[in-house]
């Protein structure tokens, strides 16, 4: 474990998993505790493509924040639901395309703060924070002193909703959504992944039951509720599709659609 503040660590409760975590695990990294392992394991005798799935939603984050950065010109994003560090983050994403690229990241995760904290450092010429926020309160999120600092409501931002929207219930998900675009002008970007049970319903189904016997309920989404988080707004080339066909590059190449539980897009807001 990387160090935070003593009061970072008081708030860690080792004896639940967490998403965060779990990812994590699943994901070979070595920022978790053995109840997330345990959680892991079990979710993936649930359905063994499950880090297969979580690879690909983590690459979809890649390729739409290379997209807006590259051939948008997005300068500023707002990432909701950062999770664990796992090179490349966004703003290395985003800074290799445009050094001066600012980002700030929003999780409420005392182990992914103190990460965060310690080794999302961006360029010389951009920057970087961290607002320590609950997801539930978008409010919170636009009145930090961070948001305030790097984000110009002037210019067009990036909002990045990766893999955490299932663990936002009716009607917060709706609500979240909405509050946090309000603000952001005419040109901004939403990109946003989805979780669905469509295409291997039984294992996610058990996979979404692992997570709810944790204390994280989940919901999952069909691609017409999926679709309906953009509503308004113009949905870019190739529209809602799973994380894996959005702009593929040769990684995605024989990754089947039953591994893949996620729908993503990238939509503008006129």
């Amino acid at each position: 474990m990387h160090g935070g503040s003593a009061g970072d660590r008081s708030r860690i409760d080792t004896s639940t998993a967490h998403s965060a975590r779990v990812y994590d695990y699943i994901l070979g990294g070595k920022d978790h505790y053995a109840v997330d392992a345990q959680a892991g394991d079990t979710m993936c005798e649930h359905w063994p493509a499950l880090p297969v799935h979580m690879l690909e939603n983590r690459r979809f984050m890649h390729r739409a924040g290379h997209y807006l950065a590259e051939e948008q010109g997005i300068r500023q994003f707002l990432d909701i639901g950062t999770g664990l560090p796992t090179a490349p983050n966004l703003h290395e994403v985003a800074q290799r395309v445009a050094p001066e690229s600012h980002v700030v990241y929003v999780d409420n995760d005392p182990i992914v703060l103190a990460h965060a904290r310690a080794l999302l450092q961006g360029t010389r010429e951009g920057a970087t924070a961290y607002v320590d926020a609950d997801m539930h309160d978008p409010d919170a999120i636009l009145d930090s002193p961070e948001f305030r600092e790097l984000i110009d409501l002037r210019e067009p931002v990036g909002l990045m909703v990766i893999g955490i929207l299932h663990f936002i219930l009716p009607p917060d998900d709706g609500l979240l959504v909405r509050r946090l675009l309000e603000p952001l002008p005419s040109g901004s970007f939403l990109a946003m992944t989805i979780g669905t049970g469509d295409f291997a319903p039984g294992e996610v189904g058990r996979v979404a039951e692992e997570y709810a016997a944790q204390g994280m309920p989940m919901a999952l989404r069909d691609r017409a509720t999926a679709a309906s988080f953009f509503a308004g707004m113009d949905l870019v080339d190739p529209g809602v599709t799973q994380v894996h066909k959005w702009r593929p590059g040769p990684e995605q190449e024989g990754v089947d659609d039953r591994a893949i539980a996620m729908y993503g897009a990238v939509a503008r807001k006129p």
